[in-house]
């Protein structure tokens, strides 16, 4: 709660913008405008509406007695929009704060309230314009492994291709039905094969080299591996044009020949840890087989170095997703390939899995996946193999044992930004409370100027707990270095309290009184005056002492 109401004072102070909004609604706020502001801030990528704020800055905390039955209004919403509304309730100083949360609209899927779809235009509500509503309709575009492949027939799909899927499907599914069904019907049940023929997913899936030279020459994948990055021929080169079912373990196999393990101790023993993580990379090469675009004639293209996998796939992102939000909105280019995949079990769920390659980059302490080479004409993603911090990797492991917390995504890219001395912004901050309530995380400063650092545990772990007690005590040398510079800068005038407030916005006035006793304590600044007449010097006599 405490971290909370932190993160309401950042919002008093920050600007309302489109996904921000505040309303005062001291006794009323009514249900059906609360209906349309979460559609609309939905239909801007998402957003908050405050109750209990002031609209009009400065902006004030003037509590709430809206919406009394807390469950049944978050029962109401899921029910008019259809979408998860996050419901937070505040307990500040002023009064009571509720904050609404709407998660960004399904990608093709504007939200709709009552037949009209609503967006934001500064204080008011207004439905959207027809060509932008025309543009979000335009993301969704039609399924191109589900249409029908003209000419292809149950003779072009592999046998061993189809077997593998059976089996797959009846280990994940558990229905013994699936091993007694017809080759037949096993591929109309998973909807590869309909009346008018086979459907260009059960190609991608199953199909022969023959097949696929004929129908879908592009559906390839090419494998190289370089032991260096000199140009010229690659040091192993094989090409797949079959069903991705036909080579998907030889595929591994390849990556697996060269995959050494890295060393790194601790305490009394020796952990391995591969360079390249099968589920991640597994992962990683079904994406691309689900994403890539199989109307342009470009090829799959894996490159394996010593260090790193490059796999770079045809088309671009698909429409509506960029590498900012990729992790939490789902939208496979090929809906019939992902669902068949995730039917048998080979990707974690239909058509998205970069939470599982992003956790594993963190558990193993790797890079993040790197897709700055990325354009709208190939996604070109980077896993890099390297254990950047054996440290980071070791409390991981400990935390999680110690505490038996089971990290989810959120929390391990929270603790990678926090380890990378990054800052934390949302949706991931309303995670820092948990972390910090588990004392996993600690705070420093307060407001604008407040940062996170990991525990003293991770110190601990990497046998350096010096190394903590300089990083807390950082923050408040800097802070007093800052304040003899201003009050340097301020001569010969000096300079009043309230000046040193605003250089230091995030400390309380007794937190900075008690750094300009300590500098004057040790010679380096002078006060003349008192109460609010008092004004702060360099001590003339600090460069004798020194």
């Amino acid at each position: 709660m405490t971290e909370d109401l932190h993160q309401l004072a950042e919002w008093l102070r920050g600007n309302e913008d489109e996904h921000l909004e505040f309303k005062e609604a001291k006794t009323h706020f009514d249900f059906e405008k609360l209906v349309k502001y979460c559609a609309a801030l939905a239909n801007e990528n998402g957003g908050m509406i405050v109750l209990g704020v002031s609209d009009k800055r400065p902006r004030q905390v003037v509590g709430t007695t809206a919406f009394g039955n807390l469950e049944r209004t978050k029962a109401g919403l899921v029910e008019r929009l259809g979408l998860r509304i996050e419901l937070r309730e505040l307990s500040h100083p002023e009064g009571r704060v509720l904050v609404f949360t709407a998660p960004p609209r399904p990608i093709g899927t504007p939200i709709a309230v009552k037949g009209a779809y609503w967006m934001r235009a500064g204080e008011d509500l207004v439905p959207m314009t027809p060509d932008q509503l025309c543009r979000i309709f335009e993301e969704a575009g039609p399924d191109f492994s589900a249409e029908v492949c003209p000419g292809a027939t149950l003779a072009d799909l592999a046998p061993e291709a189809v077997d593998a899927f059976r089996r797959r499907w009846h280990r994940k599914a558990k229905k013994d039905a699936i091993l007694q069904v017809s080759g037949e019907q096993l591929l109309r049940d998973a909807e590869l094969l309909m009346d008018e023929g086979i459907t260009y997913a059960a190609l991608i899936l199953m199909g022969t080299r023959a097949a696929l030279g004929r129908h879908l020459a592009q559906a390839e994948l090419v494998f190289e591996y370089r032991s260096s990055e000199a140009a010229g021929p690659a040091n192993q080169r094989e090409e797949f044009r079959e069903g991705v079912l036909v080579f998907y373990d030889r595929l591994w196999e390849l990556l697996n020949l060269r995959n050494d393990l890295q060393h790194f101790q601790d305490g009394l023993f020796v952990l391995d840890v591969p360079t390249f993580d099968e589920r991640a990379v597994r992962e990683a090469l079904l994406n691309a087989v689900s994403h890539r675009d199989y109307r342009d004639a470009g090829s799959v293209f894996v490159r394996q170095y010593s260090r790193r996998i490059e796999i770079v796939s045809p088309g671009g992102f698909p429409a509506g997703i960029t590498q900012e939000n990729l992790l939490w909105q789902q939208k496979p280019r090929n809906r019939r390939v992902a669902e068949s995949l995730a039917r048998c079990g080979l990707v974690e769920r239909a058509g998205q899995g970069f939470d599982l390659i992003y956790g594993e980059c963190i558990r193993h302490g790797k890079a993040l996946p790197d897709f700055t080479r990325t354009d709208e004409h190939f996604v070109w993603l980077t896993l890099h193999g390297t254990i950047q911090d054996p440290a980071f990797l070791r409390f991981l492991e400990k935390v999680g044992n110690e505490t038996q917390i089971s990290f989810d995504l959120e929390d391990l890219l929270v603790l990678d930004l926090v380890h990378r001395e990054q800052k934390v912004e949302d949706p991931l901050a309303r995670r820092l409370g948990s972390l910090l309530e588990h004392g996993i995380l600690e705070r420093i400063g307060r407001g604008r100027g407040v940062r996170y650092l990991l525990s003293s545990r991770f110190y601990k772990a990497l046998g350096k707990p010096g190394a903590y007690t300089r990083q807390r005590g950082l923050d408040r040398g800097t802070n007093k270095a800052l304040l003899v510079k201003h009050i340097e800068g301020a001569s010969p005038a000096g300079a009043a309290l309230v000046e040193l407030q605003e250089v230091l916005p995030a400390l309380s006035r007794n937190q900075i009184q008690s750094l300009l006793r300590e500098l004057k304590r040790d010679g380096e600044i002078e006060v003349r005056g008192r109460t609010k007449a008092a004004r702060w010097f360099p001590n003339p006599k600090r460069n004798q002492t020194q």
